[in-house]
């Protein structure tokens, strides 16, 4: 695979995920978004406002400084008190704006170029595959937490369970057999 195609694979897949996140907070009230589960105080507001924050921080300016800015506070960003829905989707909306951009600007030709995170050295490959990873995991935390609190109104965002073979009929139906 080339480089153009595996940006636009990533690019691909950033999307992916987002839309995930966004289709499972659809699903979930207001007040849901800021309602914790056990001990630790996780709620989908701290996710979304966590994944906003490292979008800005590692995506702005991207090739030309850290990706650990000076004016993130990580440890901030998984405090909601006094944050509202809205301000919640403004980080949210703000970080993935960011992200679009820096991926869409990006050439084939840098991904041989070198970024710092935290004063370490990361090829752009690496540095594209981490945060990805990084947001694949809190993804899946969203994703469990909607679910968790849309109860039994909620709606798969994938292979409902018990549709695994008529999904399978209607792909080999599709791509031919397999």
């Amino acid at each position: 695979m080339n480089g153009a195609a595996w940006l636009d694979e990533v690019l691909a897949q950033y999307r992916y995920r987002k839309n995930q996140c966004e289709r499972a907070v659809a699903q979930v009230t207001e007040e849901q978004l800021f309602e914790t589960v056990g001990e630790i105080p996780l709620c989908l507001a701290a996710q979304m406002k966590h994944i906003g924050g490292n979008h800005r921080s590692r995506w702005r300016d991207f090739l030309t400084s850290d990706g650990e800015k000076p004016d993130r506070n990580r440890d901030d960003e998984f405090v909601v008190d006094g944050e509202t829905p809205d301000s919640i989707r403004a980080l949210w909306n703000e970080g993935w704006r960011i992200t679009v951009e820096a991926l869409e600007s990006l050439t084939a030709q840098d991904l041989e170029k070198t970024v710092t995170i935290r004063g370490e050295p990361h090829t752009v490959v690496r540095a594209v595959q981490c945060n990805l990873t990084h947001l694949s995991y809190h993804t899946g935390q969203i994703v469990s937490l909607a679910r968790h609190f849309a109860g039994e109104s909620w709606q798969t965002l994938s292979i409902a369970p018990g549709e695994s073979e008529t999904y399978n009929r209607r792909m080999r139906g599709k791509w031919g057999s397999w």
